[in-house]
């Protein structure tokens, strides 16, 4: 123990007992909002000091540009925020900070890799705020192996993560991530973090995708949108009409599905194309959802409809680069497919949303009214939903929108492409 306690700098305290969960104190936690509003409302409302932030995300994305964003907009607000830019040199970073309009005394650069060095540095300004880019080049001198190792990612974090809370400080850590798509470094990494924030999105795209699965001061699941320009990222509150922008009316194999993303529903569009092959195994592809989930709805078209897709090639995509991982988007990529087959188009002015089993029947998906209420919002006239879904709409939303319940696949599938 004492040398654990010699290791992590740790105090010996005296021993609490247990008591009754009713017994317990509760606090109002203590927020600071950033100015940023799309990102203060995903971490669930603002910065908490003392909490301690994960940011991954591909090289070149925009982690670092909306990380100075943030500690500029802390800085004005008179806080003392430390920035330590380990990949880059102070003149390169503050290059990349005059582009983008900033400059602030409260705002300070170090370019420092030793974690024993950046230690002794936050000792002296101590400040209210600490970000560290990136967390896969700083590294602990006590330990032999390189910077970027399972062992300095582990033990550097660990150093920050006592400081953050020894400290009250709220830092953030940048981290890159592997070719799958998971922060490098070991797992440990992520379940000392209270928040981890993935970036999301294509480098030729302007529109990124910040989103959060794991938050201790909030929900998870949350996301927000960013556009990036010359003036940095600029938050887009209406994300329905950014994915919607390029869409094409009444084009073949293009389907608008009402997705939730934690607490926010917002319209996307599901576009499908397929072509008959020439090869003696047809080709599968997706991007923005799972392939496994594809093959099998593929698999519920074949049985319940007869489409004779093992001589097809049958590509899906989620326009605008977003990854959708829940069922509800089922029934729109099944009828996207069915579209593109049969060479009909949907009615452009109708939404399609709806769990699909295996047996092709149609599920209840949540929240039903707020996806509806984004499509009348964006303009929609008529939605297709499953029919057990249909009690849990209110006559005043019915009346505003035609909306019509169906039980199986084949009967929604012959209803919008009639």
């Amino acid at each position: 123990m004492p040398a654990l306690a010699q290791r992590f700098g740790s105090v010996t305290r005296p021993a609490e007992k247990p008591v009754r969960i009713k017994e317990v104190a509760h606090k109002e936690t203590k927020r600071i909002l950033t100015g940023l509003g799309e990102f203060d409302h995903l971490i669930g409302g603002g910065v908490v000091p003392g909490s301690f932030f994960l940011v991954g995300g591909d090289p070149g994305i925009g982690k670092s540009t909306l990380m100075l964003q943030i500690s500029h907009a802390l800085a004005k607000q008179g806080l003392m925020v430390l920035y330590v830019c380990g990949e880059e040199s102070v003149e390169q970073t503050s290059m990349r900070a005059k582009r983008l309009g900033i400059d602030h005394d409260n705002l300070l650069l170090l370019s420092e890799t030793n974690v024993g060095s950046i230690k002794a540095h936050v000792e002296a300004i101590s400040p209210d705020a600490l970000v560290i880019d990136s967390i896969q080049i700083v590294y602990k001198s006590e330990i032999a192996s390189a910077p970027g190792s399972v062992s300095q990612v582990r033990e550097a974090a660990t150093e920050f993560m006592h400081l953050a809370k020894g400290k009250g400080i709220a830092t953030f850590l940048i981290g890159h991530v592997t070719k799958a798509g998971e922060i490098a470094g070991p797992r440990v990494l992520e379940h000392l973090v209270d928040t981890v924030l993935y970036f999301e999105g294509e480098k030729h795209n302007d529109y990124r995708m910040v989103r959060v699965v794991k938050n201790r001061f909030g929900s998870t699941d949350e996301i927000a949108v960013f556009q990036m320009r010359d003036t940095g990222l600029v938050e887009v509150a209406n994300p329905s009409q950014i994915f919607l922008e390029e869409r094409m009316k009444g084009l073949v194999g293009s389907v608008i599905v009402p997705t939730i993303e934690g607490s926010r529903a917002f319209l996307i569009e599901t576009q499908a194309l397929v072509t008959e092959t020439v090869f003696p195994t047809p080709s599968r592809r997706c991007t923005g959802l799972d392939l496994n989930r594809l093959a099998l709805l593929i698999a519920v078209l074949e049985k319940r409809l007869g489409y004779q897709l093992w001589r097809c090639d049958v590509f899906v995509s989620i326009a605008g680069g977003l990854k959708i991982v829940e069922p509800a988007i089922d029934l729109g990529i099944l009828t996207a497919i069915a579209s593109s087959l049969r060479n009909r188009r949907v009615d452009p002015e109708t939404t399609i949303v709806g769990e699909v089993g295996l047996g092709g029947e149609l599920r209840s998906v949540p929240r039903i009214e707020s996806r509806i209420k984004e499509a009348l919002h964006m303009g929609f006239k008529r939605c297709v939903v499953p029919k057990r879904n249909l009690q849990g709409i209110s006559e005043g939303l019915k009346s505003k929108i035609s909306i019509k319940g169906v039980d199986v696949v084949d009967e929604a599938i012959e209803l919008v492409l009639s």
